[in-house]
């Protein structure tokens, strides 16, 4: 069997096996169309090992997704979790989470590792990757698959891929090369091409990046809402008088945001934006409110409320910095070390447009995005484990609007002690950030954890004025 006909029978599996993995963003019940754009054959053995690029059509659209796949002559119940089917080459994993086949992956970073066509390996200067030790697919990933190498590299491979460099790329990059400590070292990454679709020109565009393992990290989310649940177990006590306080570790955390900020802002293009620029982002918020509204009615009472926090920066006549940014920023971007704060995945929000995900905002955009983060973290409980019939809801609401409000003044102040920016001094542009983030954060829970929606409905309300 040639070696086109054996990636053609294990690619007639992707349309049944794609809408059932979670960073798959296509449509799941309509019939999908996959064409291969690039496939490289990165191990001629056992397994054989395909790094592959697929194109693919679906009802909104088309996108292209990384989908390396391993090909067993036998069936390998290890790997049964990952397992696409079977063809007349043998059985076919998803490759990432086969430890044979991501060795073989780490391998091709080495100096000497054969060239292949259409992928570029790249290591930083002095960096020791970690070749010979075996991999770990990390849980808690929603869009790409994150391989842990012991404890010395990570590498991020990004399942859906656009043209071009991606953010992740180029600002830990940066960072790192400007000496930062506030995010893991950058060590290298994966560019690759691929075809465009007809005659369109060859497409080419950042595939992985590899970076240093963050050992004794704590996730942001898991520190805070166990803070929460300290505050919960003791409902009669304030934020401040229980044992899990939260506030001291937000105060750090504002300090790595401005941080980070700082740096960002020294080391890659900053600037202005005008009024006209003002009214233009109003206008795409107001877009996605609309769009919103259409998806989830339950918007619909509080649109016009919405609508006048956008309003505001269309009567602005002031100009307001601008830089980059992290662009998705939430408790489960920040990961807290023995040596402090450390920010990851600066991809931005993975389903805008990739000329959105690098486009350069106001900071204000990445702390409002983290105070509705904290919001989350206090009422997240109330959603599991105390409904509205519980007779503790209400105190506990009290309690967690409580924590919010601690928490977030200890973030902007932590901001402000190491930055020249006070967001506070900002409310209306805090306020509309604040508002798409929470309109972003309806529909989200609408499709994917409708239990979940009452959180930003209730910011809805509150933002709405009602």
């Amino acid at each position: 069997m040639t070696a086109d006909a054996r990636l053609s029978e294990a690619m007639a599996l992707l349309p049944d096996w794609l809408p059932h993995q979670h960073w798959f963003t296509g449509g799941r019940s309509a019939p999908l169309e996959v064409r291969p754009v690039a496939a490289t054959l990165l191990h001629d053995g056992e397994p054989r090992v395909w790094h592959l690029l697929a194109e693919v059509t679906h009802a909104d659209g088309a996108d292209v997704y990384q989908v390396p796949l391993s090909v067993h002559t036998q069936r390998a119940d290890r790997l049964d979790h990952v397992h696409l089917g079977h063809t007349a080459d043998g059985h076919v994993y998803d490759a990432l989470h086969d430890k044979e086949a991501t060795a073989a992956l780490l391998d091709h970073f080495a100096d000497d590792a054969p060239r292949t066509a259409g992928l570029r390996f790249r290591v930083k200067p002095d960096v020791k990757v970690p070749y010979g030790e075996p991999s770990l697919v990390l849980p808690g990933e929603h869009h790409n698959t994150s391989l842990a190498y012991g404890n010395a590299a990570l590498l991020k491979v990004f399942r859906r891929v656009d043209p071009g460099l991606n953010p992740d790329v180029e600002l830990n990059e940066a960072l790192t090369d400007a000496g930062s400590t506030l995010v893991a070292p950058f060590l290298g990454w994966v560019d690759g091409d691929w075809s465009g679709p007809g005659d369109d020109a060859p497409r080419s565009g950042s595939l992985a990046m590899l970076r240093g393992f963050l050992t004794t990290a704590s996730d942001g989310w898991a520190l805070a809402t166990a803070s929460v649940r300290d505050l919960y177990a003791e409902g009669d006590l304030h934020a401040d008088e229980v044992g899990g306080d939260f506030a001291a570790e937000a105060y750090r955390l504002g300090m790595a945001t401005a941080r980070v900020h700082e740096t960002l802002a020294e080391v890659l293009p900053s600037g202005t934006m005008a009024p006209s620029g003002l009214h233009e982002l109003a206008d795409a918020m107001t877009r996605r409110l609309d769009a919103a509204v259409a998806t989830v009615p339950e918007l619909e009472p509080f649109a016009i409320g919405l609508r006048s926090h956008y309003d505001v920066l269309r009567e602005r006549t002031v100009e307001v910095a601008v830089q980059r940014v992290h662009g998705s920023y939430h408790l489960g971007q920040v990961l807290r070390t023995v040596l402090g704060w450390k920010l990851i995945d600066f991809e931005g929000e993975l389903m805008a447009p990739a000329a959105e995900r690098r486009a350069m905002h106001s900071p204000v955009r990445d702390i409002a995005q983290m105070l509705r983060s904290f919001d989350y973290a206090a009422r997240h409980l109330l959603i599991t484990d105390h409904p509205p019939d519980d007779p503790a809801h209400d105190q506990l609401a009290y309690r967690a609007h409580e924590w919010t409000q601690r928490n977030s003044e200890a973030f902007c102040a932590g901001y402000v002690s190491a930055a020249q920016l006070d967001p506070r001094d900002e409310p209306e542009l805090l306020a509309a950030y604040e508002t798409d983030t929470a309109v972003y954060e309806v529909v989200f829970e609408a499709r994917r954890r409708p239990s979940w929606l009452p959180i930003p409905l209730a910011a809805v309300e509150r933002l709405a004025g009602g």
